[in-house]
């Protein structure tokens, strides 16, 4: 099993490329499930969640191919709509096979996801939204089998914000009979990505983006070519490791303006943040001030970097509280950052962060994705050496992390613990 090996350094500096977006490559790629015509997209993160969610559509019949940061598909084979709970168990993801399933085959049997153990994310709102699209669904041995001749339009409110039950049921309605209207609909840039990757293969969605989205169903889609946008989260985690060494780099391909809540606490923190087109410049004026910050649904502070913030708050002047709304269960790295020195106490769904002035390396185990993030940067501000062990975790969401964070200037290995 890998693990990465973390030596003390100084401050990050240079220039990085940004991969594309997990979080918006893995609902384009299920879109190609609802087209006989081949779907091109550029700018996939070679990535594990990916490799295993090509994995699943392979198996149903979808012909791939990968050319580095290029992937075409073509569905027009699909020989079943099953998705097994082997493939599906390892990533939550892959319920985005549901809606295009059904939409176009009238049919699917999906194996209920596993994950991240970060909390409850339950699917029960996808399945409500299908079933007022006219679906028939049971819950039959761990799986959720879906029918329905044809999905019909509806309006349909959730009751609590979700992206990916607002990404399943978006393309479900590109092919039923009449209009759909999600609302209190998730607004993430992700979201309205799939959108522009839909309507570029035909459909008719309008206000994405918006808590309020109307998608008028059509017969058909077409095949496109999409460029899946650049990531947000890792941005955020590059600029964070950079604000936390005192350092001063630039990130190229790179989307500022999905990044504002992510930037403004940077610049509380005492960054000097700097956004051009394509580009973001990040410097540090001085002290590390740290941030209090609560994370709720988009636009406002994304719970994917409260664990990143959590760790440059560790050695940040004065005592700064972080609060999750959103999973119940996304502070187990706290008592990993605990085991470098960071002085954090955990009262209900808040984090209470008194800065510390420095880490002490050791070794951590990575309980989740954006947990094994926060260690990492909480290894580049750590006096000696900091192990970070069960990185399967870092890259479900991180390409070569840290191939990238060594142009950077850190020094940062991999090291497998079968090579020894």
């Amino acid at each position: 099993m890998d693990q990465l090996i973390i030596s003390e350094g100084g401050a990050l500096s240079g220039e990085v490329e940004v991969s594309g977006a997990k979080n918006a490559a893995l609902p384009v790629l299920c879109a190609s499930l609802l087209t006989a015509h081949p779907l091109t997209l550029d700018n996939v993160p070679d990535l594990r969640d990916v490799s295993t969610l090509l994995r699943l559509l392979r198996n149903m019949g979808v012909d791939t191919e990968r050319t580095q940061h290029r992937v075409r598909l073509s569905a027009e084979g699909v020989h079943q709509t099953v998705a097994p709970y082997d493939l599906v168990k390892t990533m939550r993801a892959s319920i985005l096979v549901l809606g295009p399933l059904l939409a176009r085959f009238g049919q699917a049997r999906v194996s209920l996801p596993g994950g991240c153990a970060i909390g409850e994310r339950p699917v029960d709102l996808h399945i409500k939204g299908l079933q007022a699209m006219g679906a028939r669904i049971e819950i039959a041995h761990g799986d959720i089998v879906a029918e329905a001749k044809r999905l019909k339009g509806a309006r349909i409110f959730m009751d609590t914000v979700t992206v990916t039950g607002t990404e399943n049921l978006m393309m479900a309605a590109t092919l039923a009979d009449g209009v759909t209207v999600l609302e209190n609909a998730a607004r993430e840039p992700e979201v309205a990505d799939l959108a522009h990757c839909l309507n570029a293969m035909g459909a008719r969605i309008r206000g994405h983006g918006t808590d309020v989205i109307t998608i008028e169903g059509v017969q058909a889609l077409q095949g496109a070519q999409y460029r899946v946008m650049p990531d947000r989260i890792e941005t955020g985690t590059f600029l964070v490791a950079a604000a936390a060494t005192g350092g001063d780099v630039r990130l190229l391909g790179v989307q500022p303006g999905s990044m504002d809540a992510v930037l403004d606490k940077l610049t509380e923190a005492n960054a000097q943040v700097t956004c051009s087109a394509g580009q973001i410049h990040l410097r540090m004026r001085g002290p590390n001030h740290g941030v209090s910050l609560r994370t709720a649904p988009y636009p406002a502070f994304p719970t994917d970097m409260q664990a990143q913030f959590m760790a440059m708050n560790a050695v940040a002047q004065g005592t700064t509280v972080i609060t999750e709304t959103i999973f119940e269960n996304r502070f187990m790295h706290v008592q990993e950052l605990r085991r470098l020195g960071a002085n954090i106490e955990v009262e209900g769904n808040a984090a209470i962060i008194r800065g510390v002035n420095r880490l002490q390396g050791a070794t951590v185990m990575a309980t989740d994705l954006r947990a094994s993030a926060s260690l990492v940067i909480a290894g580049l501000i750590a006096r000696g050496e900091t192990i970070v062990d069960r990185i399967y975790h870092l890259d479900r969401g991180y390409e070569k992390i840290e191939q990238k964070l060594s142009q950077l200037g850190a020094h940062i290995r991999r090291h497998s613990r079968e090579d020894s």
